[in-house]
C-alpha cells in the first residue's frame, strides 16, 4: 500500500528564490574575477572561485527543480527525485577541488608575497558580501527542506565568510602593508569550507547508497510495527530516501491469529505516516513468513 506519492514536486516552490540568487551571483562573479586579476589578490580570486561554485550549485539546483516536474515513466518509475542528491554530490566534489587548488596556490605566495591593491580588493569584497547576504536570505527557507537547496545554501554561506575574510585582509594590508595576510585569508577560507563540504558529500552519498534517512530510528520503527495489533513478525524491513526529505519504506508483515489483512495494513500505514512521517510505504501482509530470498518484492 502506498500513500503520499510526491516525488520531489515540493521543490518547485523554491524555484523563484533560486533564480534570483543565480542571477545575482552570476553577474557578480564576472566582476569579482576581473577584480581579483586587476588587484592581484589570491584571497579575492579564492572568493571568486567559491562564487563560481555557487553559480554552478544554483544551476544544478534549478536543473533538479525542473526535472522534478517530470512524472515517473517506464524507465524511471520514481521520477527524478534523486537529482538533488546527484547535484549535491557534484557540488561537493567541485568545492573540494577548488579548496585544494587555493591551498596549493597559497603555498607559493607564502614564499613570495606579491603586491596587492588593497583598496580595489576591499570594494569588490564588500559588494560580494552584499550579494552573498541577499542570496543567503533567499535560500535559507529551502535549505532546511531540500538537500539540493542545502548544497547551494552552504556554498553561498562559505562564500559569504570568504567575503568577510577578504574584507578583513584588505583592511589589514591597507593599514600595515603585510601582503602575506592575503594567502593566509585564502587558506583559512579553504580550511573552513573543507569539513562542511565533507558533510554535504556524506549526506548525498547516504541518499545515493539508499541508506537510512537522517532522523529515522530503525529499532524504534521496527518495535512500533511489531506492536500493531495483528502483527506477529516483521521481516524484509527497508527504509531509504528518494531525496533528502522523502523517506520510503517496504516491509513484510506476518499476521498472527484471525485478523483482517487490510485492517492490519491500514493500521501499520497510519502509524508510519503519523509517528515516523513516512508517507510512501509498501507493506506486504503474509499468513506465514515467506522465504525472503525467494523473490518476494
Amino acid at each position: 500500500m502506498g500513500a503520499g506519492h510526491d516525488h520531489g514536486t515540493g521543490e518547485i516552490k523554491h524555484e523563484k528564490p533560486l533564480w534570483i540568487a543565480f542571477g545575482l551571483t552570476a553577474v557578480f562573479l564576472v566582476a569579482e574575477v576581473i577584480g581579483g586579476l586587476v588587484t592581484n589578490s589570491l584571497a579575492l580570486l579564492s572568493d571568486a572561485a567559491h562564487m563560481a561554485t555557487d553559480v554552478f550549485a544554483l544551476a544544478i539546483s534549478l536543473f533538479a527543480v525542473r526535472l522534478s516536474r517530470r512524472p515517473p515513466d517506464a524507465k524511471r518509475t520514481y521520477g527524478y527525485a534523486r537529482m538533488e542528491a546527484i547535484g549535491a554530490m557534484i557540488n561537493g566534489v567541485l568545492l573540494f577541488v577548488v579548496a585544494f587548488y587555493i591551498l596549493w596556490e597559497a603555498i607559493g605566495r607564502f614564499r613570495e608575497p606579491p603586491e596587492v591593491a588593497s583598496t580595489g580588493m576591499l570594494v569588490i569584497a564588500a559588494l560580494g558580501l552584499l550579494v552573498n547576504l541577499v542570496s543567503m536570505r533567499l535560500l535559507k527557507a529551502g535549505s532546511g527542506q531540500s538537500l539540493n537547496v542545502k548544497g547551494a545554501y552552504l556554498e553561498v554561506w562559505a562564500d559569504m565568510l570568504g567575503s568577510v575574510g577578504v574584507i578583513l585582509g584588505a583592511v589589514i594590508i591597507k593599514i600595515t602593508g603585510w601582503t602575506v595576510v592575503d594567502p593566509i585569508i585564502a587558506v583559512l577560507i579553504g580550511l573552513w569550507v573543507l569539513p562542511r563540504t565533507w558533510t554535504l558529500l556524506r549526506e548525498a552519498g547516504q541518499v545515493l547508497m539508499q541508506g537510512v534517512p537522517q532522523g529515522v530510528d530503525m529499532a524504534a520503527l521496527r518495535t512500533a510495527l511489531e506492536e500493531v495489533p495483528g502483527v506477529a513478525e516483521i521481516h524484509d524491513l527497508h527504509v531509504w530516501a528518494l531525496g533528502s526529505k522523502e523517506p520510503v519504506l517496504t516491509a513484510h508483515l506476518v499476521l498472527g491469529g484471525a485478523v483482517q489483512p487490510d485492517v492490519v495494513r491500514e493500521a501499520a500505514a497510519d502509524l508510519l505516516a503519523t509517528r515516523f512521517h513516512i508517507g510512501h510505504a509498501t507493506l506486504q501482509v503474509e499468513a506465514q513468513a515467506c522465504d525472503s530470498h525467494g523473490g518476494h518484492a
